[in-house]
């Protein structure tokens, strides 16, 4: 009888949670101009019409209805997309400040609320994280720091490739072996280590922890849970998952690479010459008393993902690519042997020296932008977007993909054509100069990550065209370039095998 009375109890709040929510949804409603889009109904909004799967497409197709600037109200919570490059610029730059913070249900849980950079609101902690991890990961020292270890992993996947007789008969899934090589070069960085086979322990644990990260967090089935909180309580299973994997990666982060770290920093003399790695500059600024050893291992949660899967994700699309325009592949092979010299292989330096490298790697990120919605943005109060209001606490997402693809901006934007970028769009750069092509975003919610990106890429790109004729497995005329969706990630949909024939130099 209790049990039964309790449970009256909690359907009654459950009830009255849900009407008062769409009361005051009403009375704020009536309050603002806000964008147009889709009816909404009570207490689902739109969420019925547009379902789970908010992913770049979707709201492109949303767009074409509504316009640049349109509103899901996705139960309680608004979701505003930006499709145009001006409004794009007055979210990411000129009102950046105002739509600067980001954090949902599961980010709130596997960043400790906002204790990484990603998706931290924007403050003191924001401004701290951005100060501590500048050093030591974002500045050009860096890049000249490590270019030699990037150059020597290329080389090691090259020798690799060559080794493996069927790399160029029926060949191979390269994207295991570049796999290593991305953890080698992000590992190096954060923490002076690196691994010398794909079957290492210690590396097999960590690549399938961060793919069960990634999985949980671009997961559909926690939406509802941001979208009507009081239905969280049938989420407690679902965020038990996400707790058990972020704890489960904070005991191999603190097991294998910060407490060891910790032993080897307390022997030794810490001054700015001796701090090596990323993970030493946290250590030190938690020994001052600026982070704790939480928040460090919540930047390091985070540098793992996005310092090595957006970047593997990009270089597997390029070679792809490659594969199915052949003559692209060509020319690419041709300018490197023209300007360096045949057998001369490509360094970081030489990068800068071939424009072609470069539009290639810019036209693969235009047409298959890693993160296509950039990081989601929200406004902590009430502001005003291309005449709207927008409500304080409005997830807004700039669809960067569409500002990349729209053919009202670009000329042919479904073909791969990376002369655009030599040709008529020849000023456009990857730093977000162009609102248009916003792979790393704009302002200060930019990807810092571009620093290493881009001349990981150029010299990865370089040294396969280079020593490899890069073609399908028998029996196929292309590479399968389905894509496999996410709400934050585009990647390719099966992993390809890769057939890499030595060149004879």
């Amino acid at each position: 009888m209790d049990a039964l009375l309790e449970l009256e109890k909690a359907m009654l709040g459950i009830f009255l949670g849900i009407m008062i929510a769409i009361f005051i949804s009403k009375l704020r409603r009536k309050q603002f101009k806000l964008p147009p889009g889709p009816t909404p109904v009570p207490i689902f909004g739109n969420w019925l019409q547009v379902g789970n799967d908010l992913n770049h497409g979707n709201l492109v197709d949303f767009a074409k209805r509504f316009g640049h600037l349109f509103l899901l109200r996705m139960g309680v919570r608004n979701l505003v997309v930006v499709s145009s490059p001006e409004l794009a610029k007055q979210v990411l730059h000129t009102q950046g400040v105002e739509f600067l913070s980001s954090l949902t249900l599961v980010c709130q849980l596997v960043t400790g609320n906002g204790q990484d950079l990603v998706f931290t609101n924007y403050g003191e902690h924001w401004r701290k994280m951005r100060r501590i991890l500048t050093v030591p990961l974002f500045t050009n020292k860096v890049v000249q720091r490590y270019r030699f270890g990037w150059e020597d992993e290329a080389a090691r996947v090259v020798a690799d490739v060559k080794a493996n007789p069927e790399s160029s008969t029926n060949g191979i899934v390269l994207r295991k072996r570049l796999q290593l090589m991305m953890y080698n070069n992000a590992y190096k960085i954060m923490f002076g280590r690196r691994f010398e086979s794909e079957d290492d322990p210690l590396l097999l644990k960590l690549k399938a922890s961060s793919w069960e990260r990634i999985r949980l967090t671009q997961s559909l089935d926690y939406n509802y849970g941001d979208f009507i909180p009081v239905l969280r309580p049938f989420l407690k299973g679902y965020l038990r998952l996400c707790k058990q994997v972020k704890d489960e990666r904070f005991q191999l982060f603190k097991d294998n690479f910060v407490d060891p770290r910790k032993m080897l920093v307390n022997t030794r003399r810490v001054d700015n010459d001796s701090l090596t790695c990323a993970l030493d500059h946290l250590l030190e600024a938690q020994q001052q008393g600026d982070i704790t050893e939480e928040t460090i291992f919540h930047i390091v949660d985070g540098l793992d993902i996005a310092a090595i899967d957006t970047t593997l994700r990009s270089i597997e699309w390029a070679i792809a690519e490659l594969i199915n325009h052949p003559e692209v592949q060509k020319k690419l092979r041709h300018e490197i042997d023209s300007v360096l010299g045949v057998g001369v292989q490509v360094t970081e330096p030489d990068t800068h020296k071939l424009p072609y490298l470069e539009a290639v790697i810019k036209e693969t990120l235009r047409l298959r932008m890693g993160v296509p919605l950039l990081v989601p943005h929200m406004n902590l109060h009430d502001a005003k977007l291309g005449g709207y209001d927008i409500p304080a606490k409005s997830k807004v997402v700039v669809n960067a993909w569409w500002l990349a693809n729209n053919p009202a901006h670009w000329k042919n934007p479904e073909e791969f054509r990376p002369e655009r970028f030599m040709e008529e769009e020849s000023n456009v750069e990857t730093n977000g100069n162009d609102f248009r092509f916003l792979p790393f975003g704009a302002g200060r919610r930019s990807c810092p990550g571009i620093m290493t990106a881009l001349p990981i890429m150029g010299i990865t790109l370089g040294r396969l065209v280079q020593n490899f004729e890069l073609l399908p497995p028998p029996g196929q005329s292309k590479i399968d370039t389905a894509e496999k969706r996410g709400q934050f990630l585009l990647q390719i949909l099966k992993h390809s095998t890769v057939v890499a024939k030595p060149r004879s130099i």
